[in-house]
């Protein structure tokens, strides 16, 4: 009976070891594929970077490069052709004045039509994959 005790503490112990091992792989898995991630995003690690500003370019460049699409209204560049005018190129802008200042030096530079517009729009990171909806004109 005693050996079978000692046998049962065993089993119990090594199980505890394997748990542990399996758990700590899991999360040096976990981070190795965040790191790959990062690197192939061409994302840098700067110690110094302020969380707030620094983490939305980075979770926008995460997610283009795992495909991860969702929709947002935002602030757009919009480059039409031809008689009727036909969408060609979209562009996403930070802001208004960004959009319109893209937007003055484009015209000066090509015969394209340019506008910059608030619209609905599905996106990769800070790319716009499609524009499901123009909202509002900028003028």
């Amino acid at each position: 009976m005693k050996i079978f005790k000692v046998f049962a503490v065993l089993v119990l112990v090594y199980l505890g070891y394997k748990g542990f091992v399996a758990f700590k792989n899991f999360e040096t898995g976990a981070s190795n594929q965040v790191d790959k991630i990062e690197k192939a995003a061409g994302i840098k690690k700067n110690p110094h970077q302020n969380f707030e500003t620094g983490a939305s370019n980075q979770v926008a460049k995460i997610e283009e490069v795992a495909r991860i699409k969702k929709e947002s209204e935002v602030i757009a560049l919009l480059m039409y052709l031809g008689q009727p005018r036909t969408l060609v190129e979209h562009y996403y802008t930070e802001n208004k004045k960004y959009c319109l200042k893209l937007r003055k030096k484009a015209q000066e530079n090509t015969n394209a039509y340019f506008e910059c517009a608030k619209v609905d729009a599905i996106l990769t990171g800070k790319k716009i994959v499609s524009i499901v909806k123009k909202l509002e004109v900028i003028k």
